[in-house]
């Protein structure tokens, strides 16, 4: 696998002192740097948009609490004000508890510090092993569909979902990309065609109402995505759309693949149902690039992500292993309780 090729982007950057991220929301037309220096500031960077994916959240969370313990903050407070940023991607909550087991056991900020390197190295680990396992199970000659935004902007490097397409297409099992632009931030427009250009991979971008019309063409085997929460069923929640895409792909004999890592596994939720969704601001939807587009006085209603019935899936890939046709007993045996 051609590392250098596939893997140069990396949006999420500890400085020693202060954390500098790579600002989502002006890609493609524009990559300009934040750089954060108290907890305060990762936070607001995480509710804004200015980081996302699960596992980026996650990483920068954690660096978020160094800058704290760096500054003489109080962490309880800091760990609260972090895990507050946003609701449903558990990786957020996993990487706090795992800083906090930290802090409970006497750890300084340089000791913090070593641990949310760790997190932020096994991520990127996880990502090029799931890369593999995921590739493996397509057939040569296939061609993907992806939704939002799974790659190495989302997480440490490589990507979940885009990390599997990445190894895919270097291993000459994917032969055709298309990436769903994904309403109403456009994730999949404004940065998986940023990476996979990047890549020199071929894509083509598609409506997100062109999905179904795309499966039926035939010119599709597979849709991959990333995940925000795996319950312990194996319902996964995912940016909003995914839900509708899972159940076209049945419609059309596609097959799903969900990939996460195992932090993104919440044995704790039961299914679907207990996970909590996020709801942003209307304003979201009625305008694009600040640029108002909808008449005034229309309402609209902005859930970020929806949940994926277990039924629907075919394989959930993470660094521990593929779970095919998932469900609670298969969960258990991967992942206990």
């Amino acid at each position: 696998m051609d590392y250098d090729r596939y893997d140069r982007v990396r949006a999420v950057q500890w400085q020693g002192d202060h954390l500098r991220l790579l600002d989502q929301r002006l890609l493609p037309r524009e990559e300009r740097w934040i750089d954060c220096s108290h907890a305060a500031e990762v936070t607001r960077a995480i509710r804004d948009l200015v980081v996302r994916g699960a596992p980026a959240i996650g990483i920068a969370a954690a660096w978020g609490v160094v800058l704290a313990a760096q500054q003489g903050e109080a962490l309880d407070p800091a760990l609260a004000m972090l895990r507050a940023a946003r609701p449903t991607a558990v990786n957020l909550m996993w990487a706090l508890d795992r800083m906090k087991s930290r802090i409970a056991a006497g750890a300084d900020a340089a000791a913090l510090a070593v641990e949310a390197q760790a997190i932020q190295d096994e991520d990127l680990a996880a990502n090029r092993h799931m890369g593999e396992l995921g590739a493996a199970l397509i057939a040569p000659g296939s061609g993907v569909l992806t939704h939002c935004n799974t790659g190495s902007l989302a997480t440490a490097g490589f990507g979940t979902a885009l990390g599997v397409i990445r190894a895919g297409v270097a291993g000459g099992r994917i032969d055709r990309v298309y990436a769903g632009e994904t309403r109403p931030w456009q994730q999949g427009a404004r940065l998986t065609m940023y990476e996979l250009v990047r890549d020199g991979i071929p894509a083509r971008l598609i409506a997100d109402s062109a999905a179904a019309h795309l499966m039926k063409s035939g010119e599709v085997q597979w849709v991959i995505v990333g995940a925000d929460r795996i319950a312990a069923n194996g319902d996964t929640a995912n940016k909003i759309g995914t839900y509708q895409l899972a159940i076209a792909a049945r419609h059309h004999g596609v097959k799903f693949m969900v990939v996460a890592p195992s932090s993104t596994v919440d044995m704790a939720t039961p299914d679907g149902e207990a996970i909590e969704i996020e709801m942003r601001d209307p304003a979201e939807l009625l305008a694009t690039a600040g640029q108002r587009t909808v008449v005034e006085g229309a309402e609209a209603w902005n859930p970020v992500f929806d949940v994926t019935p277990a039924g629907l899936i075919d394989a959930i890939v993470t660094e521990r292993g593929v779970i095919e046709h998932p469900n609670a007993l298969a969960m258990q045996a991967v992942f206990g309780r």
